[in-house]
C-alpha cells in the first residue's frame, strides 16, 4: 500500500504541476490514489506562493506586486490549469446561451 501511495503522490505532483517529478505508473489504481493526493499537490504550490507574496513584501515591494507574484507562481507552476478552466468557464456563461450549448462552448 505505501508504494501505491508514493506512486499516487508522484502522479498528483507530475500531473498538477512543472515539477520534475518521475511518474513510472499510469494504471486506474495508481490514478485514483494520485487524485487522493491531488490537495496536498495544491498545498506544496500554495505554500510556494504565499511565501514568494511574503518575501516580495518583506523585500519592500509594494502589495500589488507580492500580490502578482502570488498569482503567478500557481500559475507558473500548474501550467495555467485553474485559469484555462476560469477562462472556459467565463467563455460559456458569457455566451448568453441556453444551458446546452454553454456547456458546449465550455
Amino acid at each position: 500500500m505505501t508504494s501505491l501511495n508514493s506512486h499516487g503522490l508522484r502522479f498528483a505532483f507530475g500531473t498538477l504541476t512543472v515539477l520534475p517529478v518521475r511518474v513510472t505508473r499510469w494504471d486506474r489504481a495508481t490514478a485514483r490514489s494520485g487524485m487522493l493526493c491531488a490537495p496536498l499537490a495544491g498545498l506544496v504550490v500554495g505554500l510556494l506562493a504565499a511565501a514568494l507574496g511574503s518575501l516580495s513584501l518583506l523585500a519592500g515591494s509594494g502589495p500589488l506586486l507580492a500580490a502578482v507574484a502570488s498569482v503567478a507562481v500557481p500559475a507558473a507552476l500548474t501550467r495555467g490549469l485553474h485559469l484555462d478552466g476560469l477562462a472556459d468557464t467565463a467563455d460559456g456563461l458569457g455566451s448568453g446561451k441556453p444551458a446546452e450549448d454553454a456547456l458546449r462552448i465550455m
